[in-house]
């Protein structure tokens, strides 16, 4: 199947408690993958204003993640501190490696970058900056807990 980028909806919305998604301001997601019916991994398409970042920073458990970058100057925040990647870089987070990872836009222009996972069920994820674990629910949804297992209101 063939696609349009221009005709994949915009989302600027999170999943995240509401306590967190202040923190996405300025990020916009197509879901590219499940535009053209991915089951399997999702693709999505991912630009980021000056200022905003990709996700709180985490790690997955079970799922990988790729991101490329297209356009722009974005900062990739690990473990180990940051590092500027420019059009044409790419980074990879294998699962279970608990390396914290988010990219943030430093920059005054936009960045717009690739984000291919696979869906995994069954996934957790951890925000090591955060009170926060996110797993994954039989039906697809996303269950927010604090660190004590306490539940966020959604």
């Amino acid at each position: 199947m063939i696609i349009n980028p221009d005709n994949v909806p915009h989302r600027t919305t999170s999943v995240y408690p509401e306590v967190f998604k202040s923190r996405l301001m300025g990020r916009v997601k197509q879901a590219l993958g499940n535009a053209v019916g991915l089951n399997n991994f999702g693709v999505n398409l991912v630009t980021l204003a000056p200022g905003s970042c990709s996700a709180l920073r985490h790690w997955h458990l079970q799922q990988d993640e790729f991101i490329y970058i297209i356009q722009g100057e974005a900062t990739l925040v690990t473990n180990t501190g940051e590092q500027i990647l420019t059009p044409g870089m790419m980074a990879g987070f294998p699962a279970a490696e608990a390396d914290g990872h988010q990219l943030v836009n430093k920059s005054q222009a936009v960045v717009i970058y690739l984000e291919v996972g696979d869906r995994t069920p069954g996934e957790v994820v951890y925000y090591p900056d955060d009170d926060l674990i996110a797993k994954s629910s039989d039906d697809g949804r996303w269950i927010f807990t604090h660190r004590d297992g306490d539940l966020y209101e959604i």
